[in-house]
């Protein structure tokens, strides 16, 4: 596809396939390597991933080697005419890859291919890519493979001594249902090998488990199905890392806003984490570090921990995660350009990062949902992810970075009635609330009532609408006008 409507020789063409008898993308006799992008954008996998292969494009193309990306989407930088010495406009799957892969290594010499920067869509397709003699760049495809297989996974975190919930797999209802029994209810449920927790559930009994297989099945009907104890009420832990095969160092720490069972890709967080223990933190930093070089990962990992009951738990081992660009541009250091280096065979030493960046202030990522655009979904967040993008708010205080990313898509009243419905747990923390607002309350608990008349603040009780009340319920106080604000914190089922 001529970028230069022939008036003169194009430099950077855009390369599509036919089968035909003849070919114009004629390889050139460099060193090079392809990196395999996301394709087209959809929620799960998105500019996040991105971001990262065009740094590592960036990184590439700073240590001499001829840059080739494959990416069949228009609307992302990493298709620009500028970002990559050659750019395949192909679809991500096996036959395509490997035709480019043939056709590249007719000249030249083909370092490799990188796949961990493109999301879920590439690193499905490196096993067979490998199997088919082509190269892989990073981390093994067999390590990416036990970090998705439960039970390769489950014996290498019990070599390591690493706690992490209980966990099974099963590819139909009735070693679903066994595996549910064994571990306890509620779990987390979700097939292997799929983008964003498309079809990612928490189930609270074998009715719920059974009515999900069935939409599973449909979603990947050749993987299995992963099932995991749900740690409610706990901390969920984000960490980017780089790794070298000999050394391992955190590019950053973050503490999800909300508890765990939410997706990560829905979850605001938090960096440096505002209310976890050095404790705890040495010991995430710890299992990082083993895990790494468990894994031989090479480049970037992400790994996901929940503490609860002072345990950290890990829940999972990634590739480069969608939190890499915010982590970056937080610390200063560019995660995916040092990893595509180290892929391509420089060690942190060399490159002079072996410490873990210091931070001046603290940053908040927080999700960017459709509900405006996608009505009548639920807005209830869960472990399917929602979110279509992300901003950042940083500040020299926590609560200051949180309001800014939230004044990025929602602007809080500054008056009216203020419904607050929380669950026992969080009764201090709604109580701290309601001293500084000033607003009407209306609450749904009795017991929260009589708390806050005791402390001075007057209190309007209403009824769940859900007990059947004719009047004066929490669907009557919004119809009317009377709340702005909802204050909610849901347990349980």
């Amino acid at each position: 596809m001529d970028t230069c409507a022939a008036e003169f020789e194009a430099y950077t063409p855009y390369l599509y396939s036919s089968y035909e008898s003849a070919g114009e993308a004629g390889p050139t006799d460099r060193k090079k390597v392809i990196i395999l992008g996301g394709g087209p954008n959809r929620i799960g996998q998105g500019i996040e991933f991105d971001y990262c292969c065009c740094h590592a494009s960036y990184a590439l193309q700073e240590l001499g080697y001829e840059t080739i990306m494959v990416n069949c989407n228009p609307e992302t930088v990493s298709t620009d005419y500028d970002t990559s010495d050659r750019l395949y406009f192909e679809p991500l799957t096996l036959e395509d890859v490997l035709n480019i892969v043939e056709r590249e290594r007719a000249s030249g010499e083909l370092l490799g291919l990188v796949v961990q920067f493109g999301g879920q869509t590439p690193l499905n397709l490196a096993t067979s890519l490998q199997a088919a003699g082509a190269p892989i760049l990073g981390t093994p495809p067999d390590a990416i493979d036990l970090a998705e297989d439960r039970d390769r996974f489950g014996e290498l975190l019990e070599k390591l001594e690493i706690p992490a919930p209980a966990h099974g797999t099963a590819r139909t209802t009735e070693e679903a249902v066994e595996a549910a029994r064994r571990i306890g209810y509620p779990v987390v449920v979700r097939p292997s090998y799929v983008l964003g927790g498309r079809a990612m559930a928490v189930v609270d009994d074998e009715e719920a488990l059974r009515r999900y297989m069935v939409e599973a099945v449909a979603v990947s009907s050749q993987k299995s199905i992963l099932i995991d104890q749900f740690l409610e009420d706990a901390f969920e832990i984000d960490v980017d890392a780089l790794c070298d095969g000999e050394r391992v160092v955190v590019g950053g720490i973050m503490q999800h806003i909300e508890e765990a069972g939410i997706h990560s890709g829905d979850s605001a967080c938090v960096l440096p984490p505002y209310k976890i223990s050095s404790y705890h933190l040495n010991i995430i930093r710890e299992y990082t570090t083993k895990m790494g070089l468990a894994l031989g990962v090479r480049g970037l990992m992400n790994m996901q921990y929940a503490i609860k009951d002072d345990v950290v738990y890990v829940l999972e081992v990634n590739r480069a995660s969608r939190t890499v660009p915010f982590v970056s541009k937080a610390t200063g250091l560019p995660l995916a350009k040092v990893a595509a280096k180290v892929m391509a065979g420089k060690t942190l030493a060399e490159l002079g990062v072996t410490d873990e960046p210091e931070l001046d202030g603290f940053f908040v990522k927080e999700a960017v949902l459709p509900w405006k655009k996608f009505t009548g979904i639920d807005t209830l967040l869960g472990p399917e992810m929602r979110s279509t993008g992300e901003v950042m708010g940083s500040a020299d205080m926590f609560g200051h970075a949180f309001a800014k990313s939230q004044l990025a898509q929602v602007r809080l009243p500054h008056e009216g009635g203020v419904l607050i419905t929380v669950n026992d747990f969080d009764k201090g923390g709604a109580l701290k609330i309601a001293t500084y607002t000033g607003w009407a309350l209306p609450s749904t608990r009795r017991r929260h009532g009589r708390v806050y008349r005791t402390r001075g603040i007057p209190v309007t009780l209403l009824e769940k609408a859900i007990t059947g009340a004719e009047s004066n319920t929490t669907l009557d106080a919004m119809r009317d006008g009377k709340v702005h604000l909802i204050i909610n914190t849901p347990l349980g089922r």
